[in-house]
């Protein structure tokens, strides 16, 4: 069975063309290059349609394009392979529980997107208490289904923002703990 975050993550081949700041020397090119690219990772970015998280890429040539101009680039063509995230709505993700109170879950999803479940989106068969100091949201109908913080939580997609941030609705959570 696929998981639901592979839906999400897709594989793209591109070809970039990078503007290089003259004057650069060869053996830096490919420097420039990946300190070009590296800036757009890890937030979304419209022309990929999707988060950057890694890339891998070549230089299909040794030549490059000079454009003239008051401070002339060097036009390097890149084929690239890239690794991006895309959620989508409706759209079931995994995240794991940061933070949660009375009216909103906090998830992060990968590492790096947050994603926010508000009241009116988690199941009504939830309940949040305070135990021990602590706030949790507990299943009314499953004593042991918990919601807390470090607890990983499947959810689907309804609205996706440009800032890494997604509203959701909360489907189920899983009964594992990562420390």
């Amino acid at each position: 069975m696929e998981s639901p975050m592979a839906e999400a993550l897709r594989v793209s081949d591109a070809d970039l063309l990078v503007y290089v700041t003259l004057p650069t020397p060869t053996g830096f090119r490919k420097h420039c290059v990946v300190s070009s690219v590296s800036p757009s990772s890890r937030e979304f970015n419209e022309t990929f349609d999707g988060v950057l998280l890694a890339y891998s890429f070549g230089l299909p040539s040794k030549t490059a394009r000079i454009l003239p101009g008051l401070i002339p680039y060097l036009c390097v063509n890149v084929k690239a392979k890239l690794l991006l995230f895309s959620p989508r709505q409706d759209m079931l993700l995994e995240g794991k529980v940061v933070k949660l109170n009375k009216e909103t879950i906090y998830v992060v999803v990968l590492g790096f997107c947050a994603a926010a479940i508000t009241s009116e989106n988690i199941r009504e068969e939830f309940r949040y208490k305070i135990k021990g100091g602590h706030g949790m949201f507990s299943s009314t109908a499953h004593k042991r289904h918990v919601i807390k913080p470090g607890t990983i939580l499947r959810f689907l997609v309804k609205r996706h923002g440009l800032l890494n941030e997604c509203d959701a609705t909360a489907l189920r959570s899983k009964s594992r703990r990562t420390t």
